[in-house]
């Protein structure tokens, strides 16, 4: 099914056959960041809003109280130990359980809204030889436990030992807060970019087939697709967080640099638009870019619609049928050059 029929076949309805395999697509095409110039006021207060509600704020409130009491003291991780290496890894594992399992239980184990607002008409896979096991949910737990949260712990492990010991720069928040509040606000922003520079490589032929097709195997999305990555994606993945080893940071930098980096990808890969709490109380899930990037894989390889670096580099994909038709375009292009270069050769 195209893009273009998407719009005659959705069905919002809770009821609908759950074996059906239909697409939804929101009502409109999505204007997601707000044109910012020429300047103007109503759009950049848009923008912020759409920025901060409710997930950044969510993972900032995780992220103080996490550092503040699950996190040993910087006395105590001046000097590398198994007990408290093992004490995070732990935490991790913990936090990780109860965030993402906020969002499975209710949406894939209860199933409370149906396919409301579900982009793929499909639950996730079983008895698929795509996946380890043949199951799409046993795949996901076993990279994102056996690879994603060693490697983010490791990455953690490293962060606090240098600030521990003085060997990356720290700043106070005490007596610098509008730097600190700035790179607090900054940090989703350089995620984005972050993602986009570092996605784009492992879409090359030789990384796809061997790193990056783990987690395209989730067409279907669903939020243990999130970090159920090849480990080596999970080492570039979490790569972000080195960038608070050259600028001077707070330890509340990184960690929120880390949390979003672990619990975001669960959001954005739930599969649905929104999460319905009850009738009129709803709160925005994943954007529908990123389920159009594992449906196509050739188009929004940015992290998310709070800044479209996709749009920079000519890789946008709305949903629209100008979009779709200009990313066909794109593809044969490039298909057209590889057989020019072939025959040449």
């Amino acid at each position: 099914m195209t893009t273009h029929d998407l719009a005659a076949t959705r069905d919002k309805g809770r009821n609908a056959d759950k074996e059906r395999w239909t697409e939804w697509q929101p009502d409109s095409f999505l204007s997601w960041p707000p044109k910012l110039w020429p300047i103007s006021p109503v759009g950049i207060a848009k923008w912020l809003y759409f920025y901060l509600v409710p997930w950044a704020l969510v993972y900032v409130a995780i992220s103080v109280p996490v550092l503040v009491y699950l996190t040993p003291s910087m006395e105590t991780m001046k000097t590398l130990n198994w007990d408290w290496i093992a004490f995070i890894f732990a935490r991790n594992s913990a936090l990780l359980i109860f965030f993402v399992s906020c969002l499975h239980v209710p949406l894939y184990v209860k199933k409370s809204q149906g396919f409301d607002r579900k982009y793929n008409g499909r639950w996730l896979g079983r008895n698929n030889p795509n996946f380890l096991f043949k199951n799409q949910l046993l795949d996901n737990l076993f990279w994102t436990f056996a690879s994603a949260v060693p490697i983010w712990t490791a990455y953690e492990v490293l962060t606090w030992w240098m600030f521990a010991n003085g060997y990356i720069p720290y700043v106070s928040f005490h007596q610098h807060p509008v730097y600190c509040l700035a790179i607090l606000f900054a940090i989703p922003l350089f995620r984005n970019i972050h993602f986009y520079l570092i996605h784009r490589p492992i879409h090359w032929p030789f990384l796809y087939r061997r790193v990056h097709s783990v987690h395209h195997a989730n067409v279907n999305v669903g939020p243990w697709s999130g970090l159920s990555m090849h480990p080596v994606e999970h080492i570039i993945y979490y790569s972000g967080v080195l960038i608070h080893w050259i600028i001077p940071s707070h330890p509340i930098h990184a960690m929120y640099h880390m949390i979003h980096t672990s619990l975001a990808p669960s959001q954005t890969h739930t599969g649905f638009e929104k999460f319905i709490i009850k009738d009129g109380i709803e709160i925005r899930m994943e954007d529908y870019y990123h389920y159009l990037h594992h449906r196509y894989f050739e188009c929004n390889y940015g992290g998310g619609g709070i800044l479209n670096v996709d749009a920079w580099f000519g890789t946008f994909n709305d949903g629209s049928p100008e979009a779709m038709e200009k990313m066909n375009q794109r593809i044969m292009s490039r298909q057209q050059r590889a057989q020019s270069k072939d025959q040449s050769s």
